[in-house]
């Protein structure tokens, strides 16, 4: 253990450094109640390994002075307890968050952590359905549904995440203003990102299947998607509905809401869809995040290239 650094004689305790940074991602916008949770966790549980590590309460000096022996340790300590590697490094990625805003709020620079490399991941490929499986969960779960007003929602509500790409949150975020759908909708997704995503005619007819049926009114700001007793309707219900679905059909445990976004992906490249053109549709800030999402290997990509590119030909 080595000694602790200087405190910084103004310095706030790093507990109310990490309120403060908290605090400020909540006023800009910049991350969901979900992420700042997660976040709070992982660096609280940082902050507390380093007041056992350095002998003491932790101030931004003390955190402005740790060196590479000091975060390995802790990078050590959560891997004794058991954390997995894409655990460890998403905490890694919170704890550098945390101190890129104490270097521009408060001048403490930590150094060594620009040199800390994160633990190897392997990156999980996903695990999309075939359409025919598709097509089958979205009828069983209508089907199966305690009031036909019930499967009609979550019937869309699937329509939509494969015929659109959306994410189940995006889909759920959508207003009653926004039916009936027209033939693009302008969706925010991770990080506030905009983007344009175009609906199926077959997703537009299933919303409105949904909204004649729908025993409660709606207008205005009022979420599209209504839960059982008429308030907005959460993730939970669409996945147990499509666990009900899957066991009925005898399809993998992989086949979840999300499953149907890679689907959306994996359908439009094997049909010739565009790589850049689906990272758009998808909402993705970096290309090869949709190579991996859309499950494309090194072979397609020279496939592509040797299609196009001008000097192939």
């Amino acid at each position: 253990m080595r000694a602790a650094a200087p405190r910084l004689e103004a310095g706030l305790a790093a507990e109310a450094l990490l309120g403060r940074w908290l605090g400020a991602l909540v006023a800009q916008g910049r991350a969901r109640p979900r992420t700042i949770d997660a976040y709070r966790r992982d660096v609280a549980r940082y902050l507390g390994f380093l007041a056992g590590h350095l002998g003491g309460p932790v101030a931004a000096g003390d955190l402005a002075a740790l060196g590479p022996a000091d975060l390995r340790a802790w990078m050590a300590a959560e891997r004794a307890r058991g954390l997995s590697g894409r655990s460890l490094s998403r905490a890694l990625s919170a704890v550098r968050g945390f101190h890129d805003w104490l270097a521009e709020a408060e001048g403490a620079d930590c150094a060594a952590l620009g040199a800390m490399r994160g633990p190897r991941v392997a990156r999980r490929l996903p695990r999309p359905v075939a359409p025919e499986a598709a097509r089958a969960l979205i009828a069983e779960v209508d089907a199966a549904a305690t009031a036909p007003w019930i499967g009609a929602r979550d019937a869309a509500l699937l329509t939509l995440l494969w015929g659109s790409g959306l994410r189940i949150s995006e889909a759920l975020a959508l207003r009653a203003r926004d039916a009936p759908l027209r033939d693009a909708l302008t969706v925010a997704g991770k990080g506030g990102r905009q983007r344009l995503v175009p609906v199926l005619p077959a997703a537009r007819d299933a919303v409105e299947a949904y909204r004649r049926l729908l025993p409660f009114a709606t207008s205005g700001e009022d979420a599209l998607f209504l839960g059982a007793r008429g308030g907005p309707m959460g993730p939970r219900p669409a996945q147990l509905a499509m666990a009900r679905a899957r066991a009925a059909l005898g399809l993998p445990a992989s086949a979840t809401p999300h499953a149907l976004r890679h689907a959306f992906a994996t359908h439009l490249l094997a049909a010739g869809g565009d790589l850049r053109a689906i990272q758009e549709l998808l909402g993705h800030a970096s290309l090869s995040t949709t190579q991996i999402y859309a499950g494309v290997d090194a072979a397609r990509l020279v496939d592509i290239h040797a299609a196009f590119h001008p000097r192939a030909r």
